[in-house]
């Protein structure tokens, strides 16, 4: 594993030399960070689709990536891959008392617990508690984060019927801002309950863009074999009812796997 690693490294080093490849040469921090989202949403998919042929490639493009980022670093004087392995080794190390030092965690709960301690005493918690929690996150799994940490100094509903209250209230709230049509205040609420339906997932211990990537996948399947049966009777979905379509879609429903 080491000498392909090490492979690996030299190749981006080729890659970025001044006789390399003139793309990846003029590639920056900035330049990368699609590539570097791009890669980790088609491991996701990858996973998801428990595509093992899928998720070996999918790592190594998100390695890659993670190299690349170093071989710019270690362009601009500020870091190397080396760093970087060393880095996350002394951190995986001092966050885990518990196998490498006298500490005694038996559950994962007790060991989450004292993740934010950890966290403390590297510096990373400063002023708030909701302190290193990234705004380029995607919305649903920031506001998981921010009601995860809240909920461990005990800001927190006290049992789920709490949660679905607080979804009555701001659908309710909601419903009044449509009446009115105000733009402003539908967007805020529907921002509102969104949130209280993230709490409601975190409540049944459900991860809120697992489950909507799986109900997008869903959807996705039934509208194409939609699709396909009106193919099979030589129609166009524009061309049927809403009453035709949603017949058939109920039929695609009782359908074992879709």
């Amino acid at each position: 594993m080491g000498e392909k690693f090490k492979r690996l490294v030299e190749i981006m080093e080729k890659l970025r030399s001044e006789n390399g490849c003139p793309w990846d040469r003029v590639q920056t921090h900035d330049s990368l960070k699609r590539y570097l989202l791009e890669e980790t949403y088609e491991l996701i998919e990858a996973i998801e689709k428990r595509d093992y042929k899928g998720m070996k490639e999918e790592l190594g493009d998100l390695l890659l990536q993670i190299v690349f980022h170093s071989e710019i670093a270690k362009g601009e004087g500020k870091f190397n891959i080396d760093d970087v392995v060393e880095t996350i080794s002394t951190k995986m190390i001092n966050r885990h008392p518990h196998v490498f030092g006298d500490a005694n965690f038996n559950t994962p709960e007790e060991v989450l617990s004292q993740w934010d301690d950890r966290k403390k005493e590297e510096g990373k918690l400063k002023e708030s508690l909701l302190e290193g929690i990234p705004l380029a996150l995607p919305a649903l799994l920031r506001a998981y984060k921010i009601q995860s940490r809240v909920a461990k100094v005990g800001f927190d509903w006290e049992n789920l019927d709490g949660v679905i209250d607080k979804i009555d209230e701001e659908m309710a709230e909601l419903k009044e801002a449509v009446n009115l049509k105000d733009k402003d205040k539908i967007e805020e609420e529907v921002g509102d309950l969104l949130f209280s339906i993230v709490n409601l997932c975190r409540f049944l211990k459900v991860d809120p863009e697992t489950a909507l990537r799986k109900t997008n996948r869903k959807f996705e399947e039934r509208f194409k074999k939609l699709e396909m049966i009106a193919e099979g009777k030589n129609k166009s979905l524009k061309e049927m009812t809403l009453s035709e379509m949603d017949l058939l879609w109920d039929q695609i429903k009782k359908e074992k796997n879709i």
